[in-house]
């Protein structure tokens, strides 16, 4: 159960999409119940095939056709009821009606639930624990899992229970380099692939890129910014006011494709949010060979190690003087990109499945001692 599905586009979205191809794939019977209209508009229960996934889309005709649906949960319980599955996967984030609602009715079905939080709870922490102590959210028989060890912390701080972790997956032998990275010259070339929203720190990245530019040779250093969003004009104004158009360039939406093909051609992957998770652009990044460059406390940590493939730091100051570092330095980036490039991150779809087979187990489990 997800709010946000295909044809949606976003970090659960894509890894929800991909989890259940890939479980599908593997043999399992996959449905996905979600608020999200299909790409001509389907919704109010109309089901498609998604390379073998049956996605139920459960939306109604809403302002913008947002991901939400007040009404569902008696076609929820429906379907509950018609389907018998082995267990429930529902898909989190710290605002998600439709995903909620659909825990609850499998709750009350008596349905083995997972939740996977794809989110940090930074703020909503206090608010949340205590609407778990008051509620039965406190004692239900759930399977909680987080994206990754930084965002677990933080449920496990909401629920006071065990959190385990279900990371994101991805393709790694498709974001794999092909062949020997490009020998550098001339510009230092970094690139950010995003949705350009407030929570991913868009504005953040200008003032970062214009902090390191301010210290360095006229053009020593290029970005490209990867992505769409409700910030792009706001981005493109802050560059243009602080002189930034030979610098960095706002290419907009582009098909993966396009997007494996900037990694070939960049040298710096740039990672500016605060709030990540996870960070499946920073990952195929890294698979890609990339240096990245991103802040402490994120899901990033969990495949990037400092100073031996990538850099993290505090604060968008230090941020700044690392991407001066690696343009004054560039034996230092030669040796984080060798190891990049030579050790792969553990993240492919294997691991993936397996931790989502150990929840649902956990989950199974969980239903027999509470009965």
């Amino acid at each position: 159960m997800s709010d946000c599905y295909a044809p949606r586009t976003g970090g659960i979205e894509s890894q929800v999409r991909d989890l259940a191809r890939a479980q599908a794939a593997a043999g399992d019977d996959v449905h996905v119940l979600t608020a999200t209209p299909g790409a001509g508009g389907e919704r109010g229960g109309v089901v498609q095939d998604d390379d073998g996934v049956a996605v139920h889309r459960l939306g109604t005709h809403v302002p913008f056709d947002l991901p939400v649906n007040p009404l569902a949960p008696p076609h929820v319980r429906a379907l509950l009821d018609d389907l018998r599955p082995d267990v429930v996967h529902v898909h989190a984030g710290v605002v998600s009606p439709f995903a909620f609602d659909g825990a609850r009715v499998a709750l009350d079905a008596g349905a083995p639930l997972a939740v996977t939080w794809h989110c940090m709870l930074d703020g909503a922490v206090p608010t949340l624990g205590a609407l778990v102590r008051r509620t039965r959210w406190g004692s239900a028989p759930i399977a909680l899992s987080a994206v990754s060890a930084a965002a677990a912390e933080r449920v496990h701080d909401v629920f006071g229970a065990p959190v385990a972790v279900v990371p994101n997956g991805m393709d790694l032998e498709g974001w794999a380099p092909s062949g020997e990275p490009r020998r550098r010259e001339g510009p230092l070339r970094c690139v950010a692939t995003m949705r350009l929203a407030p929570r991913k720190r868009g504005g953040a990245l200008v003032g970062v890129v214009e902090d390191a530019v301010t210290q360095l040779p006229e053009g020593s250093l290029r970005l490209d910014v990867l992505g769409d969003g409700p910030r792009r004009a706001a981005m493109q104004r802050s560059i243009d006011r602080r002189g930034l158009g030979d610098v960095v360039t706002l290419r907009g939406r582009v098909p993966r494709a396009q997007v494996r093909a900037a990694y070939d051609d960049a040298e710096v992957f740039v990672a500016p949010a605060v709030l990540e998770a996870f960070g499946i652009a920073a990952l195929e990044a890294r698979t890609a060979g990339l240096v990245v460059v991103a802040h402490r406390g994120t899901g990033i940590e969990e495949f990037v190690t400092d100073g031996v493939d990538g850099v993290l730091v505090d604060d968008d100051a230090a941020m700044a003087r690392a991407l001066v570092g690696l343009v004054r330095e560039p034996e230092r980036l030669a040796r984080l990109r060798e190891h990049a490039l030579e050790h792969l991150p553990r993240f492919d779809w294997a691991t993936t499945l397996d931790a989502a087979r150990a929840e649902y187990e956990r989950a199974r489990h969980l239903v027999r001692v509470d009965a």
